[in-house]
C-alpha cells in the first residue's frame, strides 16, 4: 500500500505532538471487548450490507458504549475516550471533546484519510482548536485503518477491501450520530463533518444516508472509481489489474461519491481540492467537481502550500463553524424521526 507524500506533508504541518491515552484505559477496554466477543460467539453470523448506505440492521448489533477515560484537566474543554461497538472484533474509539460551557453545543465529526492515525484526537492543541467558539468535536478512524486494521491479513488494506472500508465506515457514522443523540449534551440540529482524502469520500456517502449531517467540509475526496483506480499512484502496478476487473468495479459502483454529490441535502457544503495532489487523478478531480450542485461550493488550491496559507487565516475548522453558527432553524421531519429512533 502507498502512503502519499502530499497527505504526509499536510498531516505533518497541521499535526502537533500528542499525549498517549492512559494504558490502563486501553487494557480495560480490551477486557470489555473480549467479554463482549465471547458473549456473542454463539450468535448466528449475519452479513453486513455494505452497498446499502442506510442499512443499519444487517449484521450490526449495538453494544452499550463504555467510557474508558475522562480528561478534565483543561480549563477550556473536557475530553472523553468512549468505546462503541456493533461488530465482532471491531471496537471503535471515539474521542469526544466538548467546551466547558453549559447547555447543548453543536458538534463536528472529524474523519481524516485512512493513512492517518488517532494521535491528534488526544492532543491538547487539537482539542483547544476544535472546541474554540463553543463547538464539540468527535474524532475517530475509518474501517481498515490504524488499530482497526490489526486483526486483518497483511495482504488486505483499505483499497483491496474498498466495499467494506467505505460501506462499514458509512454505517459507523450513522451509529455514532445515534450515540451522540443519546448523550443529551449535543445540539443534534447542528451537526457538521470534516473529511479528508478517503475520509471525505465517506463523509459524502454518510451525508447522503443521514440528513442530520447539515454541514460538510471536504478536502481532496477520492471518487470516480474507474478513473481513480486506473490512474492513482496510490495503487501499485502489481495490484492494479484486479481493481479494474468488472467484478471489483461493480462492487464499488454503489459507493461512488460522484453519484451522490448532486443530490445532497446539506445546508452548507465546501469542496476543497489541491490541484497538485497526485492521489486523485486530474480526470477524477474534474468529475467530482462537476458533480457539485453549485460551482460556488468549490475551492481549489494550486499546491499544499497554498492550502496551508488559506488555513492560517481561518484554521482547519473556521469555515465549518461559521456555517453552523447560522443554522438555527428547526429540524426537518426526517431529522426528528432519526433523533427519536436514536434514543429509543
Amino acid at each position: 500500500m502507498c502512503f502519499y507524500r502530499f497527505q504526509l506533508l499536510v498531516l505533518v504541518l497541521i499535526t502537533v505532538p500528542s499525549l498517549a491515552p492512559a494504558q490502563q484505559a486501553v487494557q480495560a477496554g480490551d477486557q470489555i471487548t473480549e467479554s463482549q466477543t465471547k458473549a456473542k460467539s454463539a450468535s448466528p453470523v449475519v452479513a453486513e450490507n455494505w452497498r446499502v448506505l442506510d442499512d443499519l440492521k444487517s449484521g450490526l448489533e449495538v453494544q452499550p458504549p463504555v467510557v474508558l477515560q475522562t480528561d478534565d484537566h483543561h480549563s477550556d474543554f473536557l475530553r472523553q475516550l468512549v468505546r462503541v461497538q456493533w461488530r465482532e472484533n471491531d471496537p471503535i474509539d471515539l474521542w469526544v471533546v466538548r467546551p466547558k460551557i453549559t447547555g447543548k453545543v453543536p458538534v463536528v465529526l472529524y474523519l481524516y484519510d485512512y493513512s492517518a492515525g488517532s494521535d491528534r484526537f488526544h492532543d491538547n492543541g487539537w482539542g483547544q482548536r476544535v472546541t474554540s467558539g463553543g463547538f464539540a468535536a468527535v474524532g475517530f478512524v475509518s474501517a481498515l485503518s490504524d488499530y482497526r486494521f490489526r486483526f486483518r491479513p497483511l495482504k488486505q488494506w483499505f483499497v483491496s477491501e474498498m466495499t467494506e472500508s467505505l460501506g462499514s465506515s458509512v454505517h459507523d457514522v450513522q451509529l455514532i450520530l445515534n450515540y451522540l443523540a443519546g448523550r443529551g449534551d449535543l445540539d443534534m440540529n447542528r451537526v457538521g463533518m470534516f473529511g479528508m482524502g478517503s475520509g471525505a469520500t465517506i463523509a459524502i456517502l454518510a451525508a447522503h444516508a443521514d440528513p442530520r449531517i447539515r454541514t460538510l467540509d471536504l478536502l481532496d475526496p477520492w471518487g470516480d472509481w474507474p478513473d481513480w483506480l486506473r490512474e492513482t499512484p496510490g495503487v501499485s502496478g502489481t495490484e492494479r489489474a484486479k481493481y479494474l476487473t468488472p467484478e471489483f468495479l461493480k462492487s464499488v459502483a454503489p459507493l461512488d461519491p460522484v453519484t451522490y454529490l448532486p443530490s445532497l441535502k446539506t445546508r452548507s457544503l465546501r469542496l476543497q481540492q489541491t490541484l497538485s495532489d497526485p492521489v486523485t487523478p486530474k480526470s477524477a478531480k474534474e468529475r467530482i467537481a462537476a458533480a457539485l450542485p453549485d460551482r460556488n461550493e468549490l475551492v481549489q488550491y494550486t499546491n499544499a502550500e497554498n492550502l496551508l496559507e488559506a488555513w492560517k487565516t481561518t484554521g482547519l475548522s473556521g469555515w465549518i463553524k461559521q456555517q453552523m453558527r447560522s443554522q438555527t432553524s428547526k429540524p426537518s421531519a426526517a431529522e426528528r424521526r432519526l433523533d427519536l429512533n436514536a434514543v429509543r
